[in-house]
């Protein structure tokens, strides 16, 4: 995650050097480029995947954590430098954790959120604990190609979400042997133990239509004293464009 920061904040030190305006041999300043046709990266898609810092040895997650993220942004160039911009806009974003022969008390009566190991008795083969966000991310970007759209492109920001829901996904109830007692779904949906509020720094790095990104939660994801003090990370892949 260190490297990334170090290479998005580089090509923006980059930037800024190339920023300044020299005068060409005959004394007239170089043209700006035309961005009336330019790609702004309106729509991003996001696909990556998801884990805990912080997550207690005494939780069972297993298996493919996952995150999904939908944005629509709007872009902002500088008219200094259009190689660089600000971008903000709504969208959703949403994490799905794995877990293995685990119970998660999301509708328990309990003061707190509790993650039960049943590897010994009935348990279900497979649990998804998820949470969706509506957020605000807002980018500070930059292009190498603001023309076109290709090129190298970074950006760096923080997203707020407030959260819209929160619920588990249980699947193959199993004996303690492993054996199949009944093939079903239950779900279950709560968020009494959740932060309402969410406030995550990312990071994209990439060419063209196709980056790399990475975020991290600062806000814990349950509340003081109703969960474990963890905080999800993503690391996956973005689609922009429009």
């Amino acid at each position: 995650m260190k490297k990334i920061f170090a290479l998005v904040i580089s090509c923006f030190l980059v930037s800024g050097v190339y920023a300044q305006e020299t005068p060409t041999p005959s004394g007239k300043k170089k043209e700006k480029p035309n961005l009336g046709n330019r790609a702004n990266d309106h729509l991003m898609l996001q696909l990556g995947y998801t884990t805990w810092a912080g997550i207690p040895d005494t939780i069972n997650q297993k298996g493919l954590s996952k995150s999904f993220n939908a944005y629509f942004m709007f872009d902002f160039p500088f008219k200094t430098n259009p190689k660089l911009s600000i971008a903000i806009g709504p969208g959703i974003g949403s994490d799905h954790i794995a877990f293995t022969k685990t119970n998660v008390g999301i509708k328990e009566n309990t003061s707190s959120i509790h993650f039960a190991n049943v590897p010994d008795t009935n348990h279900f083969k497979k649990t998804k604990l998820a949470t969706v966000y509506l957020e605000a991310p807002v980018e500070f970007r930059f292009s190498s190609n603001p023309e076109t759209g290709s090129g190298v492109k970074a950006a760096i920001g923080v997203k707020v979400g407030t959260l819209l829901n929160a619920h588990t996904r249980n699947t193959k109830l199993q004996d303690k042997n492993g054996n199949l007692l009944n093939d079903y779904v239950m779900k279950e949906a709560s968020k009494q133990f959740f932060n309402k509020t969410r406030i995550s720094g990312m990071v994209r790095l990439g060419y063209g239509h196709f980056s790399l990104y990475g975020s991290y939660q600062f806000t814990p994801l349950f509340k003081d004293g109703s969960g474990p003090e963890v905080r999800p990370f993503s690391i996956g892949l973005t689609l922009s464009g429009l």
